[in-house]
Order: structure tokens, then C-alpha cells, then sequence
């Protein structure tokens, strides 16, 4: 077998593919029979010379291969033949009857000015191999958003329609033209000085942190910053006992379990972690103080006391998830755990709630004590965040279009929830409305009788998506009472009223 180079002159769109084999060299069109203006792409064939099967047969065969395995995509053009002749060393004659063979057999269309392509054939699909597991579209612990509703009222999830797109572009050119040089190499572990200096500042001033940029190390996302603290935090971990799955997976990565605290009307009973002898072994607790996720609790000062009492002696952390920590309606901000103790209480923030999730920037104020083991702890693939969004969130927060924002969208989502509170008085009063004086959503307790199960069904056959409250239980955690997680800031302004109207409509039957 001989793998031969065959120079393309002929132009090839994106779709052309690659195979294995000898690559082809590619050359700019506009010699004879090239389309003009499109440039050549690399073509791959094995051609078999051996003794017996003759080269018009070898190469008839090696084109029908590649189109067959998809190497050659319908509507890829072809070389011109005598161009192809002379790259593989054939006769032109042996080139124009490959191809009309080809052409005969229904491979390959050939048309005046048009030059030889691919021809295009409806591909049938394959049957499912029995047994094959369905592909997944999204990560362990986000299937449920690979499921689309008309009236999606998910937790999760800002609206990111309302993305601040032309202030961001702004952020984005002023810190492109200013990165020195050094923004575009590898970087440094903790994420961008510039962004680093921003959030201690925005961080000290707007959520009460003591820190200052050598212990902020910047994260692909919370998941990131939870994963690299699984790997160094001694102990057991505990979280509350509703919380997001896929947070309570990440911590138990490595220790196979954590604990869960009970939740009442303040927020964790951290008590337990002194009197359960079952939580004797925990040295790292990840709580939602300012706003317990999902039930909408906030921790009460005792015990936000309390539980740096207790890491400060046992040596412990205090893991602070502030998701949502900017949107406060009907009570006074609740400032940041971590200022009570910096060396015991690591806060964690993200642009998900504020901006969009799809920024994928996050940050820990870490301990001293922790910062070399979190970042010894990176991988190679962890090892740094896009730089250049960094810079442009850095921008974004000096520049003070960060604070417009959030309270433009803190006033929209007050304004969300109130209609969503009136709406269910006026036509679903059995149903409470509950953890509402901040964040992104609301829990619904049901009417007494009706389950989860049966209030979920109806909202689905009006096109809604809602979550449950027990779908966030840990499996060691208290059964609660029967309740709806709903997430107001979720749809765009346009499609919230229908979303609502759609609410009412399942839940109005249910409050009888």
C-alpha cells in the first residue's frame, strides 16, 4: 500500500473531512477549475498500488472509502483532475474515469462550472443498540436542565436575557486594550491581579469581607472552588440537610459521605455539631447563611456566632456559599460570615446570580493557612480561567456598572416576586408563599393533602417547570412538608406574566 499526497485545487467548505493517511497539501484557488475565491482544503487517501487491482481501481476505491466513512462529506469538492493526476503521479485518464465511475454509481455529481462534489444523500438513522444508555447532555447533577418547558420556573438560574450586553462590551474592549502583554501567557494560579484587586475592594465594601487580593483565587465556577476544597479540608464534612445534590457529591468526593445538619426557621442548627456525637468526626461545614438554599432562611446571628465558635476550636472550616448575597428586599443586607473569622470561614461568590452563569468566574476568600494547599491542589486542567473575562469583570466592577446592575435587577425581581405572592392570594390562597425576603425563589408550601407528586403533574400539563423541595433533601436529612421550589428570576420580563398565569392555572385547582 502506498499513501500518496494529493495537492486539493478545488475549493472545500467546512464540512470537508479529514481521513487517516497521508496528508494533502492545500493551495489557494484560482488555477483551472478552481471555484473562484475558494481556498483548497487537505484531502487523505490511502491508495492501495499493490499488483492486481491496477491504479484506476485503487483510487476508485480509496475516493468510494472515504465518502463511505464520511472522510468525505457530502458537497465536498474534489481536485481538478488533471491537478490530481499530476499530485499522485497517475495518468489525467486514469483521474476522469475514477471519477465517472463514480459519478455513474451515484457517489460523486459532476457539473459544468460547478466541478466534481460529493453528492448529497439522505442518510438513514441508525436504530439505538439495545441497551445503550442515552446520552447525557449535561453534567451529573444538572440533567434536569436538559428537559425544556414553555414556562420554565426552575431554580437555578437568573434571567439572562437581561444580561447587561453593551456595558459588558464596553468592559471587554477598555480591558483588551489595555492587558499588557503578560495577560495572554498562562498566568497566575489565583486568577488575574486586576480582578483580584476589584474583589477585595467590591468585596469589602458591598458584603462586609475582610480580605485582601493574595488569598482571593478566582474559579471556573463554584463547582471548581468546592472540588479544590474538597482535597485539602481534613475531616468529615457536614452541609444542611437541603441543599443542592450535586454541591453535597462534590464535598463527599474522596470521603464517601457527608452529614447532614437540621434546618428549622433560623436557618442550621449548628448546635449539632457539638452535641451529635454522629458529627464528632466533621471538620468542614458548607452553609448558605445569608440565604439558606433552598428553604430561604437566613442563619441567625447566635448562630452564625456560634458556628465560628466551633471552627475556631476544633480547627475547623466554615465553607460560606454566598450565592445570591445581593438581593435583599425586605430586611437589611445580611453581611458576609467570613468577617466574623477570616481564618476560619472561607466565602465563596459567583457571577451566576448577577450576570450569567455562562461567564463561569467564581471566587474564594480563602484562609491564609489554605491558600499554597488549594492551589497545590489544582491539576494541570484547573489551572487557570479564561483571562481576558477576567479583566472585563475586573473593569466591570471599577467602573461601578457591576452595582447598576444588581440593582436594576434586584428592583425587577422584587418586583417578580410581589406579583408572584399577589397572584397566588388572589387565586391559589392555600398555598404559601414562603423564604421570600430575598433571592431568586420562592417555596411554595402546598395545601394540606396534596403531594408533591400531584401538584408537579399539573403543573407539567400546563407547560411549567418547577422543582420540589425533596428533590434537595439529603438522604439522611428530616422529610419536610410537601412544597414547590419556584424560580421567579428565571424567564425573561416578556414571558414572566404568562408563566405565572400558567402557574396559577395548575395550582388554583389544588388550593380548594
Amino acid at each position: 500500500m502506498r499513501k500518496t499526497r494529493a495537492n486539493s485545487e478545488a475549493g472545500v467548505g467546512s464540512g470537508a473531512a479529514v481521513g487517516s493517511g497521508a496528508g494533502v497539501g492545500s493551495e489557494a484557488a484560482g488555477g483551472s477549475g478552481a471555484a473562484g475565491g475558494e481556498s483548497g482544503s487537505d484531502l487523505h487517501l490511502d491508495l492501495d498500488l499493490t499488483p492486481g487491482g491496477g491504479p484506476r481501481a485503487s483510487l476508485t476505491r480509496a475516493l468510494r472509502d472515504a465518502i463511505r466513512t464520511g472522510r468525505l462529506a457530502p458537497g465536498t469538492r474534489l481536485p481538478a483532475s488533471r491537478t490530481l493526476a499530476a499530485d499522485l503521479g497517475l495518468a489525467r485518464n486514469t483521474v476522469v474515469g475514477a471519477y465517472g465511475e463514480l459519478v455513474a454509481e451515484g457517489w460523486l455529481v459532476a457539473r459544468q462550472g460547478s466541478g466534481t462534489r460529493v453528492a448529497r444523500r439522505p442518510e438513514p438513522t441508525p436504530p439505538p443498540r439495545p441497551g445503550r444508555r442515552p446520552v447525557r447532555a449535561l453534567p451529573a447533577g444538572l440533567e434536569r436542565w436538559a428537559e425544556r418547558f414553555p414556562h420554565d420556573l426552575r431554580t437555578g438560574g437568573p434571567d439572562i436575557s437581561a444580561f447587561p450586553r453593551q456595558a459588558w462590551l464596553a468592559s471587554a474592549r477598555r480591558a483588551l486594550t489595555a492587558a499588557p502583554a503578560s495577560s495572554f501567557g498562562h498566568g497566575d494560579l489565583r486568577g488575574t491581579p486586576e480582578l483580584r484587586r476589584a474583589l477585595a475592594d467590591y468585596l469589602a465594601r458591598a458584603r462586609g469581607v475582610r480580605t485582601d487580593p493574595e488569598r482571593i483565587v478566582v474559579c471556573a465556577g463554584f463547582a471548581q472552588g468546592i472540588t479544590l476544597l474538597s482535597r485539602v479540608m481534613p475531616g468529615e464534612a457536614a452541609v444542611e440537610e437541603h441543599g443542592l445534590p450535586f454541591h453535597r457529591d462534590l464535598l463527599a468526593a474522596g470521603r464517601g459521605r457527608t452529614c447532614a445538619l437540621p434546618l428549622d426557621e433560623h436557618g442550621a442548627r449548628v448546635s449539632a455539631l457539638d452535641d451529635d456525637p454522629a458529627l464528632a468526626a466533621v471538620r468542614a461545614v458548607l452553609l448558605t447563611p445569608a440565604h439558606q438554599y433552598p428553604t430561604g432562611a437566613s442563619l441567625h446571628p447566635d448562630r452564625r456566632a456560634a458556628v465560628v465558635d466551633w471552627a475556631s476550636r476544633t480547627g475547623g472550616v466554615v465553607l460560606e456559599d454566598d450565592y445570591d448575597g445581593e438581593f435583599r428586599y425586605d430586611r437589611n443586607p445580611v453581611g458576609a460570615l467570613q468577617g466574623l473569622d477570616p481564618e476560619h470561614v472561607v466565602h465563596l461568590g459567583t457571577s451566576s446570580k448577577a450576570l450569567a452563569p455562562a461567564l463561569r468566574l467564581s471566587w474564594m476568600v480563602l484562609p491564609d493557612r489554605l491558600v499554597d494547599a488549594v492551589l497545590a491542589a489544582k491539576t494541570p486542567a484547573e489551572w487557570s480561567t479564561g483571562a481576558l473575562d477576567q479583566l472585563t469583570l475586573a473593569d466591570f466592577l471599577d467602573r461601578g456598572a457591576y452595582d447598576r446592575h444588581v440593582r436594576v435587577m434586584r428592583q425587577r425581581y422584587r418586583s417578580r416576586r410581589d406579583r408572584l405572592v399577589a397572584a397566588l392570594g388572589a387565586r391559589a390562597p392555600r398555598v404559601r408563599a414562603t423564604g421570600i425576603a430575598a433571592g431568586l425563589h420562592a417555596v411554595l408550601e402546598l395545601s394540606p393533602g396534596v403531594t408533591e407528586s400531584t401538584a408537579v403533574a399539573a403543573t407539567v400539563r400546563r407547560g411549567v417547570g418547577t422543582d420540589v423541595l425533596s428533590a434537595f433533601r439529603h438522604p439522611a436529612g428530616r422529610a419536610a412538608h410537601s412544597a414547590l421550589v419556584v424560580g421567579y428570576g428565571t424567564p425573561p420580563d416578556h414571558a414572566f406574566p404568562s408563566s405565572l398565569e400558567a402557574l396559577c392555572d395548575a395550582l388554583a385547582p389544588l388550593s380548594n
